[in-house]
């Protein structure tokens, strides 16, 4: 029996002996050297994170492949190059040296391929497919599926990771524009010239409240404030105006604590005048004899999205109408 053994195994290295001595031989199909490789059981992660962008191509090395299938990297080659009219460019291409060094450069190592004289195989998604007609083996075949899968699921995050990344273009895109709008305000306002439109995006209060703060104190005369929604914060960047300049608000309704409020107000600083009147909708800012449309209370600036702009009509003529 033992005799037996002997010679069975005798034969089968007689068999890889001729197929090594006879490489120039059709190798269809080509004889299968399983390898006992513990990172078999790899997760699909892990196989994602073997998976590179090469040439614009989402590829995998033959040696990475070859640990997959349990084969040695020199007989995957082999099988290759017996049936090389598989493997088109488009699904297999050698890579050239530069792209070998530059791999090894981001893998941190000396890369398992060492310092062999043949540089590496890199194989696209269609090229693993077609491996599983010239590597005929059932660890192949279950290693292929992972591999699909992990392809499938490596696309998916690069298109969503595009789509992120176009998403931040735009955002970006759009803040600079805004940004550049806002400067042109404050330019305009420091030159002394006022301002004919623009419009503030949420979450930027400060540069709201900057804004109307400035225009308050370009004021020369006098403010007349249109606005239905006023608390002790309206009162208090009215304040920001000259020692001469008269501020009149205009509201739907005097509350209580609006009243309260005024009354504390007037009491320490100067005067401002509160009356009611309930024919208005939308907030109207008057510096001296320019009226401006706010698009927001100026106790919100900032908080959601509102454009402001310069109307063509005198301040007499709006004040014209209340009376």
């Amino acid at each position: 029996m033992a005799k037996n053994n002997d010679r069975a195994t005798t034969n089968k290295k007689t068999s890889v002996n001729r197929r090594k001595n006879n490489d120039s031989s059709p190798l269809l199909p080509v004889e299968i050297h399983t390898l006992e490789v513990q990172n078999l059981h790899l997760n699909q992660y892990d196989i994602e994170k073997l998976i590179y962008v090469i040439r614009g191509r989402q590829v995998m090395i033959d040696s990475d492949l070859a640990m997959l299938y349990g084969e040695e990297t020199k007989y995957l080659k082999r099988a290759v190059r017996a049936n090389i009219y598989r493997f088109p460019e488009d699904f297999m291409f050698t890579l050239s040296r530069e792209e070998f060094n530059d791999l090894r450069c981001k893998n941190g190592t000396s890369n398992k391929q060492g310092g062999t004289r043949y540089l590496p195989y890199a194989f696209t998604e269609i090229g693993i497919a077609m491996l599983s007609s010239v590597l005929h083996s059932q660890i192949a075949v279950d290693a292929n599926i992972r591999i699909m899968r992990a392809f499938v699921a490596t696309r998916r995050l690069r298109a969503v990771n595009e789509q992120v990344f176009q998403r931040l273009t735009n955002i970006e895109y759009h803040q600079i524009e805004t940004d550049k709008r806002i400067d042109r305000v404050f330019q305009l306002l420091e030159s002394g010239q006022q301002p004919q439109q623009g419009i503030f995006f949420d979450g930027q209060i400060f540069d709201a409240y900057t804004f109307v703060s400035d225009l308050i104190r370009s004021a020369k005369k006098s403010i007349v404030l249109f606005d239905n929604y006023v608390d002790d914060t309206v009162l208090a960047m009215l304040d920001k105006r000259g020692e001469k300049v008269s501020a009149t608000i205009y509201t739907q309704k005097i509350k209580q604590q609006l009243s309260l409020d005024l009354e504390k107000h007037n009491a320490q600083y100067q005067p401002i005048e509160v009356k009611q009147f309930d024919k208005v909708h939308d907030r109207f800012l008057c510096i001296d004899n320019t009226v401006y449309h706010i698009g927001a209370s100026l106790k919100d600036l900032g908080r959601k999205w509102f454009a402001f702009s310069k109307m063509e009509m005198k301040v007499s003529e709006l004040l014209g109408k209340v009376k």
